[in-house]
């Protein structure tokens, strides 16, 4: 069964998946979500850390839930005129069709009509090899279950864009946090939209630095773990 179109109250797109009768993104504004989670809460704290280090910008991102390639498309929209060089990689173990992802509006709700390609071959290039975007962002998509990643010390920062403990409990425990604080740099945030006590709990149990942050529309909080 394919995962259903809904239009989220920002007016963008999200996906209800099938199985897990679980939606991609927030019913109360998918584009939305996207910029107060992944990209203010997560990227941009990131970028601002690296530049008070006075380091090389360049970022990793890893993004567990590739899905619907919204985050990675608003990634590469808020970075394309700053000084920084980003390289992306999206974990997606069910990947989401070509036929559905034409029917998605992001392109339209950005207002980026002139960048419609790139939002169409991030969805079209090969899963499993490095592509370069353009001349600041590549992309790697990979089709991976979570638990297989061996990844140590590569990420700046991981979109934990998970379903939710309702949907996929086996997500959210120290198990796969421990994954993920190995494969962060030290210094590297999660950042998710989920502030769950168990799953805030399992972050610290594995070593993570935890807070609790204003959440988007119908969010009290959302969480950001630092590996210190």
């Amino acid at each position: 069964m394919k995962p259903k179109i809904e239009t989220t109250e920002d007016g963008s797109s999200t996906l209800l998946h099938p199985k897990y009768q679980a939606h991609y993104h927030s019913i109360f504004g998918a584009i939305e979500e996207s910029n107060h989670v992944y990209i203010n809460a997560g990227l941009l704290y990131v970028l601002s850390s690296l530049e008070k280090q006075d380091v090389k910008q360049s970022c990793s991102v890893l993004e567990l839930g590739f899905g619907s390639g919204l985050n990675a498309f608003n990634t590469f929209l808020k970075t394309e005129n700053l000084p920084i060089t980003i390289n992306y990689v999206g974990i997606e173990n069910y990947p989401v069709s070509i036929e559905t992802i034409k029917k998605l509006n992001y392109v339209t709700q950005f207002n980026v009509a002139e960048k419609a390609l790139v939002f169409k071959q991030m969805h079209h290039l090969p899963w499993e090899v490095q592509h370069q975007i353009s001349d600041k962002f590549t992309l790697e998509k990979r089709q991976l279950d979570i638990f297989d990643l061996q990844s140590k010390n590569q990420f700046d920062i991981i979109y934990f864009d998970a379903f939710g403990p309702g949907a996929q409990p086996e997500l959210w425990t120290a198990p796969i946090f421990k994954i993920m604080y190995a494969a962060l740099k030290e210094g590297g945030v999660l950042i998710t939209y989920c502030a769950q006590g168990a799953a805030r709990r399992a972050m610290q149990s594995v070593g993570f630095t935890v807070s609790k942050l204003p959440g988007p529309p119908s969010k009290r909080h959302i969480l950001r773990a630092v590996k210190f």
